[in-house]
């Protein structure tokens, strides 16, 4: 589960880097979705895992 988290944290910061940036100018607003998804997604995972207890 852990591994998810990271994964989750990994996707929102290089969606963050491209939306934010200003680096891909035309694809910043799904840039953006995207890093508050996968951001909603590693708080859901950070949860589950204290959670269950692992």
């Amino acid at each position: 589960m852990i591994r998810w988290i990271v994964i989750f944290l990994v996707i929102a910061l290089i969606a963050a880097i491209f939306g934010f940036g200003g680096i891909a100018a035309g694809a910043a607003e799904i840039a953006k979705i995207i890093f508050y998804i996968f951001l909603v997604l590693l708080v859901i995972g950070i949860i589950m895992h204290f959670v269950r207890g692992r």
